[in-house]
Order: C-alpha cells, then structure tokens, then sequence
C-alpha cells in the first residue's frame, strides 16, 4: 500500500482505539492543518491547525461511545495517501438531535499528504448518511 497509507491508517486505527488530543500529536507534523468540506455537520466546512485539531479530537471523543473506519480503497501517489472509506460512529449520550445508541454513517474521501512519516495535512470530504432524528 506504500508509506503514505500506512501512515494515514495507523491514525484511523488509534481513532478507532479512543485515543484523542495529546495522544494524537505524535502522527502530524508541527504544522499539520485540515480542511473539512461543507457537509451536513459542518455546512460551512472547516480548516483546523493541529492544536484545533487536537483540541476537536477531545470534545468528539466525549460525544462518541465508538467510532471505525473501514478503508474500501486506499492508494499512495508521491507523498499522498488517497483513501476512500466508510465511517461509523456510535452517539456516546444525548445530543441536539441525535441520542445515545444513534449511529451516524459517513462516506469519506480523504487526501492526506506526509512528509517523513509523520501527517502534514488532511483533506476531507465527508458525506454523511441521513440522520434519524423524526422520533
């Protein structure tokens, strides 16, 4: 699969194992940044430094009981890691609109450059399933 796509998916695997915020930093660069497409949680989008980033990781680890990643395709050109996977995450507790136990699914495109292993930035496009909030 190459090194680029090793790197991304050791991040999704530690996602995937509830670690958050500090315990992130060591897969990014010191000024690794994203960029999230508008999507329907965030329909303006976002860009995040790595301490956002970080600091994101922390409150999305408190609003989540569980979160996978499974990579459908994955592809190294250069110094980039294409991946195209699906989401699943588990609503930890009641929020807005969604409650404890919902799963909320996403198809995901996402570009994730490196450079000396470590993640440099990340681009994403999330496209997210329709929530089931008519209770």
């Amino acid at each position: 699969m190459g090194e680029p796509v090793a790197v991304a998916t050791s991040l999704l695997c530690a996602l995937e194992a509830g670690q958050c915020g500090e315990d992130l930093r060591k897969y990014f660069a010191p000024t690794a940044s994203t960029v999230e497409h508008p999507n329907r949680l965030k329909p303006e989008g976002a860009r995040a430094s790595l301490d956002q980033m970080l600091a994101a990781s922390e409150a999305g680890a408190g609003l989540m009981s569980s979160q996978r990643y499974d990579v459908r395709s994955a592809a190294a050109v250069g110094d980039t890691a294409i991946l195209r996977l699906t989401w699943r995450g588990v609503i930890a507790r009641d929020t807005g609109p969604f409650r404890r136990g919902d799963e909320l699914v996403a198809h995901i495109a996402q570009f994730v450059e490196t450079a000396d292993g470590l993640i440099a930035s990340i681009e994403t496009f999330d496209c997210y399933e329709p929530f089931d909030t008519q209770r």
